[in-house]
C-alpha cells in the first residue's frame, strides 16, 4: 500500500511515524513550547533527525474547549514554519488545518499534505485539495472543539465512524482526488468518551477494511490519562503502548510527539510481526 502526497510516495508496508509540530500557545501537550517560529523549526528538524517520516504543522489547537483562531493568526504561525521545514528536511510536510485558505497557502509554501479534523467538509476544502496533487488525511469528529466532549453519543461507534469515513473518501473521489492520496483517521478524542476510544482502538481493523491507510493520533491524549491516572507530561509509556497497539490493529501511520521512542518501539513490532 502506497500513499502519494505531492512529490513524495510513501511505502506503507511498514508503519510510519508522523511527528507533531505545534505552533500554538495553547496546545494541550506542550503548552506553547514551540509557539516561536524558530523554536518550531528547530523542533521539526529534530523530529526528522529522530526518524519521523512526516511532519505535521498546526497553528490552531483543536483540543476540547479550544477557542477558534483567526485566519490571519493561523497563517502567520504556520506558513514560515512550513517554508523553513520544506527546505531544511527531506520528509513530507503536512498542515493541520480545516481552513481552505490555509490549505492553499500551505501547499504553496511547500506542504505536501492536508490533515483536516473535519475531513474536508468545510466549504471550499475539497476544491483546495483537488486542485493539486497533495495527500489528505480525513478525520472523523463529532461536534466542534467547543462542544465535542460534552455528551458524545453513538449507537455503534466503529460502524458510524467507518461509514462516515467511507462517505468522505467517496466525496474526495468524486472531486478527482485519487484514493492513493487519501488517509483516514478515526479521530480519537474528537467527540468520543473513554469507552468510545477504547472500542475504536480494539476494533481498528474494521477501519483498515476501507482499503485506505489508517492514521492514528493517540499520543499524550486525555483518554490515556483517564486510563492511567497520569498527567499529560507523564504519558510517554502509555503513548508508546497506544502506538504499538494501533499498528498491530492495522494502523499504517501514527501521529506522535515522542518520535524517537516511537520509532524504536515500532522497529521491534516490525521485526517480530513482519508488519
Amino acid at each position: 500500500m502506497r500513499f502519494r502526497c505531492g512529490a513524495y510516495t510513501l511505502d506503507c508496508s511498514r508503519p510510519l511515524v508522523m511527528g507533531i509540530v505545534n505552533v500554538t500557545p495553547d496546545s494541550f501537550s506542550d503548552g506553547g513550547r514551540f509557539a516561536d517560529i524558530e523554536a518550531a523549526v528547530r523542533h521539526g528538524v529534530e523530529l526528522a533527525e529522530q526518524g519521523a517520516d512526516l511532519l505535521d504543522v498546526g497553528g490552531e489547537s483543536t483540543r476540547p474547549g479550544a477557542a477558534p483562531v483567526s485566519l490571519g493568526d493561523e497563517l502567520r504561525r504556520v506558513i514560515p514554519v512550513i517554508e523553513a521545514l520544506a527546505t531544511k528536511t527531506h520528509v513530507p510536510i503536512s498542515v493541520d488545518t480545516y481552513k481552505p485558505e490555509v490549505m492553499r497557502a500551505a501547499l504553496a509554501a511547500g506542504a505536501s499534505m492536508i490533515n483536516d479534523v473535519f475531513a474536508l467538509t468545510q466549504p471550499g476544502a475539497l476544491e483546495a485539495v483537488a486542485a493539486g496533487n497533495a495527500g489528505v488525511c480525513l478525520m472523523h469528529s463529532q461536534g466542534t472543539p467547543q462542544t465535542m466532549q460534552l455528551d458524545p453519543h453513538y449507537d455503534d461507534v466503529t460502524r458510524e465512524v467507518r461509514e462516515f469515513l467511507r462517505a468522505r473518501v467517496q466525496a474526495c473521489e468524486a472531486h478527482g482526488i485519487a484514493r492513493d492520496r487519501i488517509l483516514v483517521d478515526p479521530g480519537f478524542g474528537f467527540g468520543k468518551n473513554r469507552a468510545h476510544n477504547v472500542t475504536l482502538l480494539h476494533e481498528l481493523n474494521a477501519l483498515a477494511e476501507l482499503g485506505q491507510p489508517v492514521l492514528v493520533g493517540l499520543s499524550r491524549k486525555s483518554v490515556l490519562g483517564r486510563l492511567t491516572g497520569n498527567t499529560v507530561d507523564e504519558r510517554l509509556h502509555a503513548s508508546i503502548a497506544a502506538a504499538v497497539i494501533s499498528v498491530m490493529k492495522g494502523a499504517r501511520i501514527v501521529r506522535v510527539h515522542d518520535v524517537g521512542a516511537t520509532v524504536d518501539a515500532l522497529k521491534i513490532v516490525t521485526a517480530v510481526e513482519g508488519l
